[in-house]
């Protein structure tokens, strides 16, 4: 069974491809300024960014609203 979340504007957006609109919109370099955390700003990849943001929430949170902001 699906659950519908109408009021949830990330309900089935995956993590990896918020990340992808992020940096094809932006680049590394503006979202380190953006959200000053180490994967963004030292040696940025997409896979290493997922691993910490999926470990940090309130990183991951900034990234979710940034990724809000930009739509």
């Amino acid at each position: 069974m699906e659950s519908k979340q109408p009021n949830n504007p990330l309900h089935g957006v995956k993590l990896a491809d918020i990340l992808e609109f992020l940096v094809a919109k932006y680049g590394w370099e503006e979202m380190g300024k953006r959200i000053n955390i180490k994967c963004f700003t030292q040696d940025p990849s997409i896979k290493s960014s997922l691993k910490f943001l999926r470990k940090t929430p309130w990183a991951r949170t900034k990234v979710e609203n940034l990724y809000l902001e930009s739509l």
